[in-house]
């Protein structure tokens, strides 16, 4: 029975995760797995692939099914996600209620389950979670190889996201709390063992080709998340996934999913940080395990509150603890009857919901209304002789479909400068300068989307009155203008 609970929850997330392609980097990926893609704007240098093993990965799955098959590739990635945060869990007596909670908010989060780079990185996070305990089974022959394995786990890592950096820090933290936890008890060559591993994990981005830019590499996307530079807070507030979930609240987008995220990351953190800071008083460490991870759910819920993308890193933690008998919650209620059958109900509810969900989607797992799939047809159709400028959600899946064409812009942000990338926002509240820029670079074709993230509203309504250009192309999400002077 408790193998059936313990595994519900990443049965749950791999159903979850079925539905089409909505996050709009997926095609960049696929179109650099057959050719690194570049944009006709310039670009800041060095130029790191630090997602070149993601695309190969994702690009082999594409060729072999297309968007149906990687669809059914990220639900099983995101199920082995959970299910080795919770491998340590199969043997614990597992609540049904707090399956059953975890099971609801899950679904009521399930569109972070998308095909991008972190869920490596949380699978790569997952089985360092699995195997560091055993590292500090030191002087033992398996905590040597253990050592070894995460070593070469790390060192691959470091090609399929930047957030490979969360190895050494989850490592670090580990072995912080592991020394408070043995005191004067550590010898002295297990020290030099764990720092001279840790060490050696920081590393691995240097035996790589980028070498050195690989390894700063996570600074750089630390500071366009946090917006800590003047220049990266234009990325921080411009880029829609960075905006934090209280911003996401505010605004009432996608209210009831970002207002249940962030009750809970505030929860959890101020949970979390009693308990780290009550056993740094008491000076008492019965877990060093259960300590790292409060420690771990703690950061992972703030960088989920700075930003909405990183609500996917948050949520294998959370699963964790809240299933968790030695870090979650204790059951609040064994008296009533009724209560037994609440978590059960519960859980066919939100099975009922989701068998609904699918019904709208397009048996081509493509989701139309955030990439031009029509209007890419009708533009590879019907060539032009200039340049093309284009949102930056519809340039990866150009860039894949239509590669004799130009693209103005991707979703590789890191590799614009801020004041680039703040004359490219302010071109949706000033039509003026949009029609002046494109004509001193040449542009004379420009796709817009008319309803996902449409912000060009003013911009296409300039289009249409101003003479210059003419609408060509246009369906219930995308419009197409071409400049008439370069026709």
């Amino acid at each position: 029975m408790n193998l059936l609970r313990f595994l519900i929850v990443p049965l749950a997330v791999s159903l979850f995760a079925i539905f089409p392609l909505t996050d709009t980097d997926i095609w960049w990926h696929l179109a650099c797995a057959r050719e690194w893609v570049t944009t006709w704007t310039p670009v800041r240098t060095p130029v790191v692939n630090v997602h070149e093993y993601f695309q190969q990965v994702v690009g082999f799955v594409y060729a072999l099914g297309g968007a149906p098959l990687l669809v059914a590739f990220k639900a099983l990635l995101w199920g082995g996600v959970f299910a080795l945060f919770l491998f340590p869990l199969r043997r614990a007596s597992l609540d049904w209620r707090a399956v059953a909670f975890a099971v609801v908010v899950l679904f009521l989060l399930r569109f972070q389950f998308e095909i991008r780079p972190v869920v490596f990185s949380m699978l790569f996070l997952g089985i360092f979670w699995n195997l560091l305990p055993r590292l500090f089974e030191f002087p033992k022959r398996n905590a040597v190889l253990v050592a070894v394995l995460l070593l070469c786990l790390q060192w691959l890592w470091c090609r399929f996201q930047g957030l490979y950096v969360l190895g050494p820090l989850v490592t670090g933290v580990c072995i912080l709390f592991w020394f408070f936890a043995q005191g004067r008890n550590a010898g002295h060559r297990a020290k030099l063992f764990y720092a001279g591993f840790w060490l050696l994990l920081c590393a691995m981005p240097l035996l790589h080709e980028d070498g050195l830019a690989l390894f700063v590499y996570p600074f750089g996307l630390l500071d366009r998340l946090l917006g800590l530079s003047e220049s990266a807070a234009v990325f921080a507030s411009g880029i829609a996934e960075n905006r934090s979930l209280l911003a996401l609240v505010a605004l009432r987008e996608n209210l009831v999913a970002s207002a249940v995220a962030s009750v809970l990351a505030m929860a959890l953190i101020i949970l979390c940080v009693r308990r780290l800071v009550a056993a740094v008083r008491r000076r008492a460490w019965p877990d060093w395990h259960a300590t790292s991870a409060h420690a771990v759910l703690a950061a992972t819920a703030f960088l989920a509150l700075v930003a909405e993308r990183n609500v996917a890193l948050f949520l294998p933690v959370f699963a964790c603890f809240v299933l968790g008998p030695a870090w979650g919650c204790a059951p609040v209620c064994r008296a009533c009857r009724f209560c037994r059958y609440v978590p059960a109900a519960a859980i066919f509810l939100v099975l009922g919901f989701w068998c609904r969900s699918l019904m709208p989607y397009d048996a081509t797992m493509v989701a139309r209304s955030r990439v031009p799939v029509a209007a890419a047809q009708w533009m590879k159709a019907h060539p032009h002789a200039g340049r093309l400028f284009n949102d930056d959600r519809a340039g990866g899946y150009l860039a894949f479909v239509n590669p004799g064409d130009s693209t103005y812009l991707d979703g590789r942000f890191i590799l614009k400068t801020a004041e680039f990338f703040s004359r490219y926002l302010g071109y949706a509240g000033n039509p003026d300068a949009f029609m002046h820029d494109m004509d001193s670079l040449g542009v004379d074709r420009a796709l817009f989307p008319l309803r996902y993230y449409a912000r060009w509203d003013a911009v296409v309504d300039a289009l249409s009155r101003s003479g210059r250009w003419t609408l060509e192309y246009v369906d219930n999400d995308f419009v197409v203008f071409d400049r008439n002077s370069l026709r």
